[in-house]
């Protein structure tokens, strides 16, 4: 697999396709970014095996995703039924379940080695006895925080076009990661200038949050009202998944899903 070196103005791109993308057929994609919430939602009222189950269905939702994504761009219309066509074949299923463990044993590997240096001074922080001193627990976490951080942007690099390339060219999951892990080396300004833009739309909707609730709003009527635009942008940022994959290794895949 030939990864393209794209410019640093490719990132943004990336977005406006997205949302070319999303304008075509709104609906479906609104919808998913609907379900995707639902799960995000569900997995974090089950305390540690919800995240866990959701950490390694990453890969399978995200390939799902890609897949109606480059329906719409076809110009086929995305029905209800064509959402789990992807998973129908055992070997592609297989090799994505594969990838969720694999990305979960990384994510756990990376929380481990991030927090290990400095497990002294939070069980410090937490105490034998007595109440928690819960700023020195804040300031005791900030380093496995940044430090996760760190280890989890070399993590994305290995898995971001991993999905894409198991699924649709079924190639080894090591050779997947190795291809998405060079693709994003050699886009790394490109991915700066994506992950930047969508950080700014983040925040912008996070200061509008906040802006209803200065002038007096209450805060569960602010986040209602907010819910229709954060599930909008994610759909967005959903949609900007195909186009930074196209633009990479091109449309060279398997005309079946």
């Amino acid at each position: 697999m030939q990864a393209a070196i794209l410019p640093v103005r490719a990132g943004w791109q990336w977005i406006q396709d997205g949302a070319g993308i999303f304008k075509r057929q709104p609906m479906p994609m609104f919808f998913w970014s609907l379900m995707t919430g639902f799960l995000i939602t569900l997995a974090y009222m089950i305390p540690l095996l919800g995240q866990m189950a959701l950490i390694t269905a990453m890969p399978l939702l995200t390939f799902m995703s890609l897949c109606a994504c480059r329906h719409i761009s076809d110009g086929d219309p995305m029905l209800i039924h064509m959402w789990l066509e992807p998973l129908r074949k055992p070997d592609v299923r297989k090799r994505l379940v594969r990838l969720g463990f694999a990305y979960l044993a990384c994510c756990l590997a990376g929380g481990f080695v991030s927090t290990l240096p400095f497990m002294s001074s939070i069980m410090n922080a937490v105490g034998s006895s007595g109440p928690i001193d819960e700023l020195a627990l804040m300031q005791a976490v900030r380093g496995p925080f940044i430090t996760f951080g760190l280890l989890y942007v070399l993590i994305s690099a290995l898995f971001w076009h991993a999905p894409a390339l198991v699924g649709w060219h079924r190639i080894k999951l090591s050779q997947a990661l190795f291809f998405s892990m060079v693709a994003c080396w050699r886009n790394k300004w490109p991915f700066l200038v994506y992950g930047l833009s969508w950080g700014a739309v983040f925040l912008a909707v996070q200061l509008l949050g906040n802006l209803m609730t200065d002038m007096g709003m209450d805060t569960s009527l602010a986040q209602i009202l907010l819910t229709p635009l954060n599930l909008i942008v994610a759909a967005l940022l959903y949609c900007s998944f195909y186009p930074a994959y196209v633009s990479v290794f091109g449309k060279n895949y398997p005309s079946a899903t």
